[in-house]
Protein backbone atom coordinates (compact mmCIF):
# COMPACT_ATOMS: atom_id res chain seq x y z
CA UNK A 1 0.00 0.00 0.00
CA UNK A 2 1.33 3.34 -1.26
CA UNK A 3 1.33 5.44 1.88
CA UNK A 4 0.05 9.10 2.44
CA UNK A 5 1.50 11.29 4.70
CA UNK A 6 -0.67 10.87 7.82
CA UNK A 7 1.02 7.34 7.74
CA UNK A 8 4.60 9.43 7.62
CA UNK A 9 3.46 10.90 10.52
CA UNK A 10 2.98 7.85 12.43
CA UNK A 11 6.74 6.31 11.53
CA UNK A 12 8.22 9.25 12.05
CA UNK A 13 6.99 9.78 15.50
CA UNK A 14 7.96 6.01 16.33
CA UNK A 15 11.27 6.28 14.72
CA UNK A 16 12.54 9.62 16.34
CA UNK A 17 10.03 10.09 19.63
CA UNK A 18 12.96 11.39 21.75
CA UNK A 19 14.58 14.18 18.91
CA UNK A 20 13.47 17.56 18.61
CA UNK A 21 10.60 18.23 15.81
CA UNK A 22 10.11 21.79 16.32
CA UNK A 23 12.08 24.75 17.54
CA UNK A 24 9.77 27.78 18.23
CA UNK A 25 10.24 30.68 20.54
CA UNK A 26 8.31 32.82 23.23
CA UNK A 27 9.19 35.73 24.58
CA UNK A 28 12.21 35.47 23.07
CA UNK A 29 12.81 32.14 24.40
CA UNK A 30 13.37 28.49 22.11
CA UNK A 31 11.77 25.78 23.58
CA UNK A 32 11.87 22.78 21.69
CA UNK A 33 9.50 19.76 20.88
CA UNK A 34 10.12 16.24 20.07
CA UNK A 35 8.12 14.19 17.84
CA UNK A 36 6.46 12.34 20.88
CA UNK A 37 5.12 15.70 21.72
CA UNK A 38 4.27 17.21 18.61
CA UNK A 39 2.31 13.61 17.85
CA UNK A 40 0.66 14.09 21.01
CA UNK A 41 -0.26 17.71 20.44
CA UNK A 42 -1.93 16.91 17.66
CA UNK A 43 -3.11 14.06 18.75
CA UNK A 44 -5.12 16.30 21.38
CA UNK A 45 -6.43 18.72 18.84
CA UNK A 46 -7.78 15.88 16.51
CA UNK A 47 -9.27 14.39 19.66
CA UNK A 48 -10.86 17.73 20.59
CA UNK A 49 -11.70 18.78 16.86
CA UNK A 50 -13.63 14.93 16.87
CA UNK A 51 -15.48 15.98 20.14
CA UNK A 52 -16.85 18.56 18.35
CA UNK A 53 -18.30 16.50 15.57
CA UNK A 54 -15.30 17.20 12.69
CA UNK A 55 -15.26 13.80 10.61
CA UNK A 56 -14.18 12.35 7.07
CA UNK A 57 -15.18 15.04 4.47
CA UNK A 58 -15.60 18.09 6.54
CA UNK A 59 -13.89 21.21 6.56
CA UNK A 60 -11.58 23.03 8.70
CA UNK A 61 -10.73 26.15 8.03
CA UNK A 62 -7.27 27.72 9.30
CA UNK A 63 -7.29 31.40 9.19
CA UNK A 64 -4.14 32.09 10.50
CA UNK A 65 -0.13 33.41 10.55
CA UNK A 66 2.27 30.78 10.07
CA UNK A 67 3.16 29.11 13.94
CA UNK A 68 3.27 26.25 15.50
CA UNK A 69 -0.21 25.71 16.05
CA UNK A 70 -1.11 25.84 12.23
CA UNK A 71 1.31 22.58 11.73
CA UNK A 72 -0.75 21.00 14.82
CA UNK A 73 -3.92 21.76 13.52
CA UNK A 74 -3.44 20.90 10.01
CA UNK A 75 -1.80 17.11 10.58
CA UNK A 76 -4.86 16.53 12.92
CA UNK A 77 -7.68 17.77 10.33
CA UNK A 78 -5.68 15.17 7.88
CA UNK A 79 -5.28 12.76 10.16
CA UNK A 80 -9.22 12.17 11.17
CA UNK A 81 -9.89 12.89 7.15
CA UNK A 82 -11.27 16.01 7.49
CA UNK A 83 -9.91 18.49 4.33
CA UNK A 84 -8.07 21.97 5.53
CA UNK A 85 -8.79 24.78 4.10
CA UNK A 86 -6.58 27.77 4.98
CA UNK A 87 -7.19 31.32 4.51
CA UNK A 88 -4.59 33.83 4.59
CA UNK A 89 -5.05 36.47 7.63
CA UNK A 90 -4.77 39.59 4.94
CA UNK A 91 -8.28 38.30 3.65
CA UNK A 92 -10.76 39.97 2.62
CA UNK A 93 -14.10 40.26 4.43
CA UNK A 94 -16.62 39.31 1.17
CA UNK A 95 -13.72 36.63 0.11
CA UNK A 96 -13.46 35.35 3.77
CA UNK A 97 -17.50 35.07 3.29
CA UNK A 98 -17.10 33.09 -0.32
CA UNK A 99 -14.63 31.12 0.81
CA UNK A 100 -16.31 29.77 4.21
CA UNK A 101 -19.74 29.36 2.14
CA UNK A 102 -17.83 27.53 -0.40
CA UNK A 103 -15.92 25.12 0.96
CA UNK A 104 -18.83 24.47 3.56
CA UNK A 105 -16.39 24.59 6.29
CA UNK A 106 -18.02 23.48 9.24
CA UNK A 107 -15.34 25.39 11.86
CA UNK A 108 -12.68 27.93 11.62
CA UNK A 109 -9.80 28.04 13.47
CA UNK A 110 -8.53 31.97 14.01
CA UNK A 111 -5.10 33.30 15.36
CA UNK A 112 -6.14 35.69 17.22
CA UNK A 113 -9.21 37.83 19.05
CA UNK A 114 -9.30 40.00 15.99
CA UNK A 115 -9.92 37.26 13.37
CA UNK A 116 -12.24 35.20 15.85
CA UNK A 117 -14.41 38.49 15.74
CA UNK A 118 -14.23 38.69 12.03
CA UNK A 119 -15.06 34.91 12.24
CA UNK A 120 -18.21 35.14 14.53
CA UNK A 121 -19.65 37.76 11.72
CA UNK A 122 -19.80 35.07 9.53
CA UNK A 123 -22.35 32.84 11.64
CA UNK A 124 -25.24 34.38 10.30
CA UNK A 125 -24.07 34.27 6.53
CA UNK A 126 -22.56 30.88 6.39
CA UNK A 127 -25.32 28.41 7.25
CA UNK A 128 -22.16 25.15 6.90
CA UNK A 129 -20.20 27.17 9.96
CA UNK A 130 -20.43 26.04 13.75
CA UNK A 131 -18.19 26.49 15.33
CA UNK A 132 -15.07 29.10 16.18
CA UNK A 133 -11.63 28.38 17.79
CA UNK A 134 -9.36 30.89 18.56
CA UNK A 135 -5.66 29.81 19.24
CA UNK A 136 -4.10 32.48 21.40
CA UNK A 137 -6.76 34.65 23.23
CA UNK A 138 -6.18 37.73 25.37
CA UNK A 139 -9.89 38.09 25.82
CA UNK A 140 -11.53 34.75 25.91
CA UNK A 141 -15.42 34.57 24.86
CA UNK A 142 -17.80 31.78 25.67
CA UNK A 143 -18.88 30.76 22.83
CA UNK A 144 -14.98 31.17 21.08
CA UNK A 145 -12.91 28.47 22.97
CA UNK A 146 -9.06 28.77 22.64
CA UNK A 147 -7.24 25.90 20.73
CA UNK A 148 -5.86 25.25 24.22
CA UNK A 149 -9.18 24.17 25.82
CA UNK A 150 -10.09 22.44 22.50
CA UNK A 151 -6.99 20.09 22.81
CA UNK A 152 -7.25 19.56 26.58
CA UNK A 153 -11.02 18.12 25.94
CA UNK A 154 -9.47 16.41 23.21
CA UNK A 155 -6.74 14.53 25.84
CA UNK A 156 -10.00 12.87 27.71
CA UNK A 157 -11.18 12.17 23.99
CA UNK A 158 -7.73 10.36 23.48
CA UNK A 159 -8.08 8.88 27.08
CA UNK A 160 -11.39 6.89 26.12
CA UNK A 161 -10.38 6.19 22.97
CA UNK A 162 -6.42 5.58 23.04
CA UNK A 163 -5.99 4.03 19.21
CA UNK A 164 -8.32 6.85 18.28
CA UNK A 165 -5.84 9.00 15.62
CA UNK A 166 -3.53 6.01 15.43
CA UNK A 167 -6.25 4.23 13.27
CA UNK A 168 -8.00 6.78 11.91
CA UNK A 169 -4.74 7.83 10.22
CA UNK A 170 -3.97 4.36 9.20
CA UNK A 171 -7.30 4.10 6.89
CA UNK A 172 -5.86 7.78 5.02
CA UNK A 173 -6.20 6.76 1.72
CA UNK A 174 -4.59 8.69 -1.38
CA UNK A 175 -7.63 9.09 -3.04
CA UNK A 176 -8.92 11.04 0.31
CA UNK A 177 -9.84 15.26 -0.45
CA UNK A 178 -6.65 16.79 1.70
CA UNK A 179 -6.93 20.55 1.23
CA UNK A 180 -8.90 23.16 -0.83
CA UNK A 181 -6.27 26.02 -1.74
CA UNK A 182 -8.21 29.24 -2.62
CA UNK A 183 -5.61 31.40 -5.02
CA UNK A 184 -5.21 34.80 -4.29
CA UNK A 185 -5.65 35.60 -7.64
CA UNK A 186 -5.62 39.42 -8.21
CA UNK A 187 -8.84 39.45 -9.72
CA UNK A 188 -12.43 37.92 -9.55
CA UNK A 189 -13.33 35.27 -6.96
CA UNK A 190 -10.44 32.56 -5.98
CA UNK A 191 -10.91 29.73 -7.11
CA UNK A 192 -10.67 26.41 -4.97
CA UNK A 193 -7.85 24.35 -5.86
CA UNK A 194 -8.42 20.40 -4.71
CA UNK A 195 -5.95 18.71 -3.76
CA UNK A 196 -5.69 14.94 -2.34
CA UNK A 197 -2.97 13.21 -0.38
CA UNK A 198 -1.90 11.52 -4.00
CA UNK A 199 -1.11 15.53 -5.32
CA UNK A 200 0.79 15.75 -1.71
CA UNK A 201 2.97 12.59 -1.67
CA UNK A 202 3.69 12.87 -5.69
CA UNK A 203 4.91 16.33 -4.12
CA UNK A 204 7.16 15.73 -1.29
CA UNK A 205 8.61 12.00 -1.78
CA UNK A 206 10.04 13.02 -5.36
CA UNK A 207 10.95 17.04 -4.28
CA UNK A 208 12.53 16.55 -0.76
CA UNK A 209 14.76 13.25 -1.29
CA UNK A 210 16.19 15.23 -4.87
CA UNK A 211 17.09 18.18 -2.58
CA UNK A 212 18.95 15.69 -0.53
CA UNK A 213 17.61 16.87 2.48
CA UNK A 214 18.06 14.28 5.43
CA UNK A 215 17.15 13.84 8.76
CA UNK A 216 20.11 15.93 10.11
CA UNK A 217 18.96 18.96 8.61
CA UNK A 218 16.91 21.92 10.15
CA UNK A 219 14.73 24.11 8.19
CA UNK A 220 13.62 27.99 9.38
CA UNK A 221 10.38 28.14 8.50
CA UNK A 222 8.55 31.53 7.86
CA UNK A 223 6.54 31.61 4.73
CA UNK A 224 2.65 31.96 4.94
CA UNK A 225 1.10 28.55 5.29
CA UNK A 226 -1.98 29.23 3.48
CA UNK A 227 0.61 29.61 0.43
CA UNK A 228 1.23 25.98 -0.83
CA UNK A 229 5.51 27.02 -0.82
CA UNK A 230 5.00 27.14 3.17
CA UNK A 231 2.46 24.34 3.50
CA UNK A 232 4.58 21.72 1.91
CA UNK A 233 7.45 22.74 4.47
CA UNK A 234 5.05 20.85 7.06
CA UNK A 235 5.11 17.68 4.75
CA UNK A 236 8.39 17.77 4.03
CA UNK A 237 9.46 17.78 7.46
CA UNK A 238 6.90 14.68 8.12
CA UNK A 239 8.25 12.88 5.36
CA UNK A 240 12.29 13.04 6.40
CA UNK A 241 11.91 13.93 9.98
CA UNK A 242 14.41 16.98 9.84
CA UNK A 243 14.03 19.66 12.34
CA UNK A 244 12.18 22.73 11.58
CA UNK A 245 12.45 26.32 13.57
CA UNK A 246 9.43 28.60 13.24
CA UNK A 247 11.25 32.23 12.73
CA UNK A 248 10.09 34.88 15.42
CA UNK A 249 8.51 37.18 12.68
CA UNK A 250 9.91 38.28 9.30
CA UNK A 251 11.12 41.30 11.00
CA UNK A 252 13.56 39.07 12.60
CA UNK A 253 14.21 37.01 10.11
CA UNK A 254 18.68 37.53 9.91
CA UNK A 255 18.19 37.54 13.63
CA UNK A 256 16.43 34.24 13.54
CA UNK A 257 18.99 32.82 10.79
CA UNK A 258 22.09 33.66 13.00
CA UNK A 259 20.98 31.81 16.39
CA UNK A 260 19.31 29.33 14.98
CA UNK A 261 21.82 28.32 12.19
CA UNK A 262 19.47 26.62 9.80
CA UNK A 263 21.04 24.12 7.40
CA UNK A 264 17.97 25.04 4.46
CA UNK A 265 15.73 27.84 3.83
CA UNK A 266 12.97 28.05 1.61
CA UNK A 267 11.58 31.42 0.84
CA UNK A 268 10.00 33.84 -1.86
CA UNK A 269 12.95 35.57 -4.43
CA UNK A 270 11.77 38.83 -2.33
CA UNK A 271 13.49 37.60 1.10
CA UNK A 272 16.71 36.77 -0.96
CA UNK A 273 16.41 40.54 -2.99
CA UNK A 274 16.17 42.17 0.55
CA UNK A 275 19.57 40.65 2.35
CA UNK A 276 21.16 41.16 -1.49
CA UNK A 277 20.50 44.73 -0.28
CA UNK A 278 21.62 44.56 2.88
CA UNK A 279 24.75 43.12 1.81
CA UNK A 280 25.81 45.68 -0.91
CA UNK A 281 24.92 48.70 1.34
CA UNK A 282 27.24 47.25 3.97
CA UNK A 283 29.67 47.11 1.25
CA UNK A 284 29.27 50.43 -0.55
CA UNK A 285 29.69 52.59 2.85
CA UNK A 286 33.59 51.91 2.77
CA UNK A 287 35.55 52.76 -0.18
CA UNK A 288 38.57 49.79 1.06
CA UNK A 289 35.77 47.21 2.03
CA UNK A 290 34.65 47.61 -1.54
CA UNK A 291 37.68 47.07 -3.37
CA UNK A 292 38.48 44.31 -1.34
CA UNK A 293 34.98 42.47 -1.61
CA UNK A 294 35.56 43.93 -5.75
CA UNK A 295 38.35 41.44 -5.85
CA UNK A 296 36.77 38.62 -4.13
CA UNK A 297 33.85 38.64 -5.68
CA UNK A 298 35.63 38.39 -9.18
CA UNK A 299 37.78 35.40 -7.84
CA UNK A 300 34.78 33.56 -6.46
CA UNK A 301 33.14 34.44 -10.36
CA UNK A 302 35.95 32.47 -12.00
CA UNK A 303 35.99 29.61 -9.50
CA UNK A 304 31.99 29.25 -9.69
CA UNK A 305 32.14 29.75 -13.89
CA UNK A 306 34.57 26.04 -13.71
CA UNK A 307 32.33 24.40 -10.72
CA UNK A 308 29.35 25.22 -13.35
CA UNK A 309 30.76 23.40 -15.76
CA UNK A 310 31.96 20.39 -13.50
CA UNK A 311 35.85 21.30 -14.15
CA UNK A 312 38.72 21.44 -11.54
CA UNK A 313 39.49 25.03 -9.92
CA UNK A 314 42.89 25.49 -10.91
CA UNK A 315 45.29 25.45 -7.66
CA UNK A 316 46.81 29.35 -8.32
CA UNK A 317 42.86 30.38 -8.06
CA UNK A 318 41.57 27.70 -5.93
CA UNK A 319 44.06 29.54 -3.12
CA UNK A 320 42.76 32.75 -4.10
CA UNK A 321 39.61 31.84 -3.44
CA UNK A 322 41.01 30.39 0.19
CA UNK A 323 41.72 33.76 1.08
CA UNK A 324 38.71 35.66 -0.66
CA UNK A 325 36.50 33.09 1.42
CA UNK A 326 38.54 34.32 4.44
CA UNK A 327 38.55 37.87 4.21
CA UNK A 328 34.86 38.40 2.66
CA UNK A 329 32.68 35.16 1.94
CA UNK A 330 32.81 33.52 5.79
CA UNK A 331 31.78 36.74 7.33
CA UNK A 332 29.00 37.06 5.02
CA UNK A 333 27.92 33.53 5.44
CA UNK A 334 28.04 33.42 9.14
CA UNK A 335 25.49 36.26 9.17
CA UNK A 336 23.38 33.31 7.39
CA UNK A 337 24.00 31.46 10.27
CA UNK A 338 27.36 29.61 8.98
CA UNK A 339 25.12 26.00 8.24
CA UNK A 340 23.32 26.73 5.55
CA UNK A 341 23.71 24.53 2.83
CA UNK A 342 21.52 25.81 0.06
CA UNK A 343 18.13 28.41 -0.11
CA UNK A 344 15.27 27.53 -2.23
CA UNK A 345 13.66 30.20 -3.81
CA UNK A 346 9.79 29.57 -5.18
CA UNK A 347 6.93 31.35 -5.66
CA UNK A 348 7.73 34.14 -8.01
CA UNK A 349 10.61 34.72 -10.47
CA UNK A 350 14.02 34.78 -9.27
CA UNK A 351 16.52 36.69 -11.48
CA UNK A 352 19.51 35.14 -12.96
CA UNK A 353 21.87 37.32 -11.80
CA UNK A 354 20.79 37.46 -8.21
CA UNK A 355 21.25 33.46 -7.93
CA UNK A 356 24.23 33.97 -9.51
CA UNK A 357 25.68 36.59 -7.09
CA UNK A 358 24.11 34.34 -4.17
CA UNK A 359 26.13 31.18 -5.50
CA UNK A 360 29.52 33.54 -5.93
CA UNK A 361 29.81 34.49 -2.47
CA UNK A 362 29.10 30.32 -1.31
CA UNK A 363 25.02 30.25 -0.41
CA UNK A 364 23.61 28.33 -3.46
CA UNK A 365 20.73 29.75 -4.09
CA UNK A 366 18.46 27.47 -6.55
CA UNK A 367 15.21 28.52 -8.24
CA UNK A 368 12.00 25.85 -8.75
CA UNK A 369 9.35 26.44 -10.52
CA UNK A 370 5.62 25.40 -9.64
CA UNK A 371 2.01 26.73 -9.03
CA UNK A 372 -0.61 26.06 -6.22
CA UNK A 373 -2.55 23.87 -8.47
CA UNK A 374 0.75 21.52 -9.30
CA UNK A 375 0.96 21.41 -5.10
CA UNK A 376 4.85 23.23 -5.90
CA UNK A 377 7.62 22.30 -7.40
CA UNK A 378 7.40 20.79 -10.85
CA UNK A 379 10.56 21.80 -11.50
CA UNK A 380 14.04 22.33 -9.55
CA UNK A 381 17.23 22.74 -9.43
CA UNK A 382 19.03 20.73 -6.81
CA UNK A 383 22.56 21.14 -5.23
CA UNK A 384 23.90 18.38 -7.45
CA UNK A 385 22.28 19.58 -10.98
CA UNK A 386 21.71 23.62 -11.11
CA UNK A 387 21.64 25.78 -13.76
CA UNK A 388 21.06 29.93 -13.46
CA UNK A 389 18.67 31.77 -15.67
CA UNK A 390 16.25 28.16 -14.90
CA UNK A 391 13.94 26.83 -12.65
CA UNK A 392 15.71 23.21 -13.20
CA UNK A 393 14.67 20.14 -14.51
CA UNK A 394 10.87 18.27 -14.50
CA UNK A 395 10.97 15.93 -11.50
CA UNK A 396 9.58 12.71 -10.30
CA UNK A 397 7.11 11.90 -13.10
CA UNK A 398 6.06 15.59 -14.56
CA UNK A 399 5.74 15.83 -18.10
CA UNK A 400 6.11 19.09 -19.61
CA UNK A 401 5.31 20.54 -22.96
CA UNK A 402 5.05 23.60 -24.99
CA UNK A 403 1.91 25.06 -26.54
CA UNK A 404 2.14 26.55 -29.75
CA UNK A 405 2.04 30.24 -28.12
CA UNK A 406 4.75 29.29 -25.43
CA UNK A 407 3.00 28.37 -22.42
CA UNK A 408 4.15 25.37 -20.41
CA UNK A 409 1.37 22.35 -20.40
CA UNK A 410 1.86 19.70 -17.70
CA UNK A 411 1.12 16.77 -16.88
CA UNK A 412 1.75 14.66 -13.26
CA UNK A 413 -0.03 13.15 -10.44
CA UNK A 414 1.04 16.66 -8.37
CA UNK A 415 -1.58 18.30 -10.55
CA UNK A 416 -4.78 19.10 -9.01
CA UNK A 417 -7.97 16.92 -9.57
CA UNK A 418 -10.48 20.14 -10.03
CA UNK A 419 -11.20 23.66 -9.13
CA UNK A 420 -14.00 23.42 -6.42
CA UNK A 421 -17.37 23.94 -7.13
CA UNK A 422 -16.78 25.17 -10.48
CA UNK A 423 -16.50 22.62 -13.59
CA UNK A 424 -16.02 25.59 -15.74
CA UNK A 425 -13.00 26.81 -14.56
CA UNK A 426 -11.79 23.55 -14.56
CA UNK A 427 -12.33 22.27 -17.85
CA UNK A 428 -10.47 25.47 -19.09
CA UNK A 429 -7.63 24.53 -17.22
CA UNK A 430 -6.86 21.66 -19.42
CA UNK A 431 -6.11 20.64 -22.77
CA UNK A 432 -8.31 17.53 -24.43
CA UNK A 433 -5.47 15.25 -23.76
CA UNK A 434 -5.09 16.17 -19.87
CA UNK A 435 -1.95 18.43 -19.71
CA UNK A 436 -2.46 21.54 -17.37
CA UNK A 437 -2.58 24.72 -18.92
CA UNK A 438 0.11 26.55 -16.42
CA UNK A 439 -0.43 30.40 -17.97
CA UNK A 440 3.33 30.86 -17.79
CA UNK A 441 5.20 31.24 -20.55
CA UNK A 442 8.40 29.52 -21.27
CA UNK A 443 11.39 27.03 -23.16
CA UNK A 444 13.32 24.13 -22.37
CA UNK A 445 16.55 24.01 -23.50
CA UNK A 446 18.97 21.45 -25.02
CA UNK A 447 20.11 20.16 -21.79
CA UNK A 448 16.34 19.70 -20.50
CA UNK A 449 16.42 22.97 -18.15
CA UNK A 450 12.73 24.69 -18.06
CA UNK A 451 13.45 28.85 -18.47
CA UNK A 452 10.31 30.61 -17.89
CA UNK A 453 9.58 33.66 -20.26
CA UNK A 454 6.57 35.51 -18.39
CA UNK A 455 3.42 35.38 -17.36
CA UNK A 456 1.26 34.74 -20.21
CA UNK A 457 -1.14 37.57 -19.19
CA UNK A 458 1.25 39.98 -18.09
CA UNK A 459 3.12 40.25 -21.30
CA UNK A 460 3.30 43.82 -22.60
CA UNK A 461 1.85 44.56 -26.30
CA UNK A 462 3.51 47.70 -27.42
CA UNK A 463 1.93 50.44 -29.62
CA UNK A 464 4.65 48.69 -32.30
CA UNK A 465 3.68 45.53 -31.84
CA UNK A 466 6.62 44.35 -29.69
CA UNK A 467 6.06 42.02 -26.43
CA UNK A 468 7.88 43.33 -23.63
CA UNK A 469 8.32 40.73 -20.64
CA UNK A 470 8.17 43.17 -17.49
CA UNK A 471 9.34 40.40 -14.46
CA UNK A 472 13.12 40.55 -16.80
CA UNK A 473 13.24 44.34 -16.43
CA UNK A 474 12.13 44.30 -12.86
CA UNK A 475 14.62 42.15 -11.70
CA UNK A 476 17.22 44.09 -13.35
CA UNK A 477 15.97 46.86 -11.49
CA UNK A 478 16.02 45.31 -8.51
CA UNK A 479 19.73 44.24 -8.45
CA UNK A 480 20.28 48.14 -7.45
CA UNK A 481 20.26 48.62 -3.85
CA UNK A 482 18.42 51.68 -3.85
CA UNK A 483 15.51 50.39 -5.83
CA UNK A 484 13.21 47.92 -3.52
CA UNK A 485 10.35 47.34 -5.77
CA UNK A 486 9.48 47.82 -9.15
CA UNK A 487 6.08 48.08 -11.25
CA UNK A 488 6.45 48.33 -15.12
CA UNK A 489 3.27 49.54 -17.67
CA UNK A 490 3.33 49.85 -21.28
CA UNK A 491 1.00 47.81 -22.95
CA UNK A 492 -0.31 49.03 -25.62
CA UNK A 493 1.78 52.07 -25.68
CA UNK A 494 4.80 53.50 -27.49
CA UNK A 495 7.22 52.86 -24.64
CA UNK A 496 7.24 51.38 -21.04
CA UNK A 497 7.47 52.92 -17.88
CA UNK A 498 8.30 52.03 -14.44
CA UNK A 499 6.54 52.69 -10.62
CA UNK A 500 9.91 52.26 -8.01
CA UNK A 501 9.70 52.24 -4.53
CA UNK A 502 12.82 52.80 -2.69
CA UNK A 503 15.07 50.93 -0.11
CA UNK A 504 15.12 53.69 2.53
CA UNK A 505 18.07 52.30 4.80
CA UNK A 506 20.24 52.24 1.62
CA UNK A 507 19.07 55.72 0.43
CA UNK A 508 19.61 57.06 3.54
CA UNK A 509 23.33 56.15 3.96
CA UNK A 510 23.81 57.40 0.58
CA UNK A 511 22.68 60.80 1.92
CA UNK A 512 24.47 60.55 5.02
CA UNK A 513 27.92 59.68 3.30
CA UNK A 514 27.23 62.83 0.40
CA UNK A 515 26.04 65.11 3.55
CA UNK A 516 22.53 65.50 1.66
CA UNK A 517 19.86 66.93 4.08
CA UNK A 518 18.31 63.59 5.08
CA UNK A 519 14.28 64.53 5.28
CA UNK A 520 11.62 62.23 5.34
CA UNK A 521 10.60 63.03 1.77
CA UNK A 522 13.61 61.50 0.26
CA UNK A 523 11.52 59.63 -2.83
CA UNK A 524 11.50 63.69 -3.77
CA UNK A 525 14.79 64.67 -3.72
CA UNK A 526 16.06 65.46 -7.01
CA UNK A 527 19.55 63.74 -6.11
CA UNK A 528 18.20 61.18 -5.88
CA UNK A 529 15.82 61.09 -8.35
CA UNK A 530 18.98 61.67 -10.61
CA UNK A 531 20.89 58.64 -9.13
CA UNK A 532 17.73 56.54 -10.20
CA UNK A 533 18.09 58.01 -13.35
CA UNK A 534 21.60 56.47 -13.52
CA UNK A 535 21.00 53.16 -12.33
CA UNK A 536 17.82 53.03 -14.79
CA UNK A 537 19.98 53.87 -17.71
CA UNK A 538 22.89 51.50 -16.59
CA UNK A 539 19.65 48.91 -16.98
CA UNK A 540 18.41 50.46 -20.63
CA UNK A 541 21.54 49.63 -22.29
CA UNK A 542 21.38 45.73 -21.15
CA UNK A 543 17.71 45.99 -23.26
CA UNK A 544 16.19 46.40 -26.24
CA UNK A 545 15.35 49.42 -27.55
CA UNK A 546 11.37 48.60 -27.33
CA UNK A 547 12.26 47.36 -24.18
CA UNK A 548 14.00 50.28 -22.30
CA UNK A 549 12.67 52.41 -19.59
CA UNK A 550 11.70 55.69 -20.65
CA UNK A 551 10.36 57.19 -18.13
CA UNK A 552 9.80 56.55 -14.23
CA UNK A 553 8.48 57.42 -10.85
CA UNK A 554 9.52 56.74 -7.39
CA UNK A 555 6.80 56.21 -5.40
CA UNK A 556 6.64 57.52 -1.50
CA UNK A 557 5.67 54.30 0.07
CA UNK A 558 6.43 50.51 -0.58
CA UNK A 559 3.65 48.19 -1.87
CA UNK A 560 2.34 46.24 0.73
CA UNK A 561 0.02 43.06 1.48
CA UNK A 562 -2.26 45.35 3.99
CA UNK A 563 -2.53 47.91 1.20
CA UNK A 564 -3.82 45.44 -1.41
CA UNK A 565 -0.91 46.07 -3.67
CA UNK A 566 0.76 42.39 -3.62
CA UNK A 567 -0.32 39.06 -2.81
CA UNK A 568 0.16 37.17 0.23
CA UNK A 569 3.41 35.95 -1.48
CA UNK A 570 4.93 39.18 -1.76
CA UNK A 571 4.58 39.50 -5.91
CA UNK A 572 2.78 42.38 -7.46
CA UNK A 573 -0.82 42.76 -8.39
CA UNK A 574 -0.54 45.11 -11.36
CA UNK A 575 -4.02 45.59 -12.27
CA UNK A 576 -4.37 47.15 -8.55
CA UNK A 577 -1.13 49.36 -8.96
CA UNK A 578 -1.84 49.96 -12.44
CA UNK A 579 -5.70 51.12 -11.15
CA UNK A 580 -4.04 52.62 -8.02
CA UNK A 581 -1.77 54.95 -9.60
CA UNK A 582 -3.91 56.01 -12.78
CA UNK A 583 -3.10 59.94 -13.10
CA UNK A 584 0.70 58.95 -11.91
CA UNK A 585 1.04 56.85 -15.06
CA UNK A 586 -1.11 58.97 -17.37
CA UNK A 587 1.53 61.31 -16.73
CA UNK A 588 4.78 59.73 -17.52
CA UNK A 589 2.80 59.08 -20.78
CA UNK A 590 2.01 62.85 -20.58
CA UNK A 591 -1.31 62.09 -20.87
CA UNK A 592 -3.80 64.21 -18.78
CA UNK A 593 -5.36 62.73 -14.96
CA UNK A 594 -8.46 60.66 -15.52
CA UNK A 595 -7.46 59.52 -18.91
CA UNK A 596 -7.11 55.36 -19.58
CA UNK A 597 -3.85 54.35 -20.15
CA UNK A 598 -4.41 51.21 -21.41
Amino acid sequence: MIQTICHKFLEVKDRSSKKPAIISASNRQWYEVTWKEYYENVENIAGGLANLGVSQGDRVALFSNTRVEWAYCDLAILGIGGITVPIYQSTLDDDLEYIINDSQAKVIICEDDNLARKGRTLLDRCPSLKHIIVIESKDPQDDIPPLEVIAQDGEDYVESQPEFFDSQSRTRKLSDMATIIYTSGTTGRPKGVVLTHRQIMSEVSDAFPLLGMGVRDRSLTFLPYAHILGRIEIWGHVLIGYEMVYAESIERIKYNIQSQQPTVIIAVPRIFEKIYAGIISQVEMNRTKKKVFDWAFSIGKQVLEYRSQKKTVPIPLGLQYRLAHKLVFQNIQEKMGGHLRFAVSGGAPLSKELGEFFATIGILLLEGYGLTETTAAICVNTPFDFKFGTVGKPIGDVKLRIDNDGEILVKSDKVMTEYYNNAEATKAAFTEDGYFRTGDIGEIDDEGYLKITDRKKDLIKTAGGKYVAPQKLEGLLKLNRFISQVHIHGDKKKYVVALLTLNSDAVKDYMRQNQMENGTNFHQNPKIKELIRGNIAEVNRQLASFESIKNFAILPEEFTVESGELTPSLKVKRKVVDQKYNDLINELYGLNPGQAHS
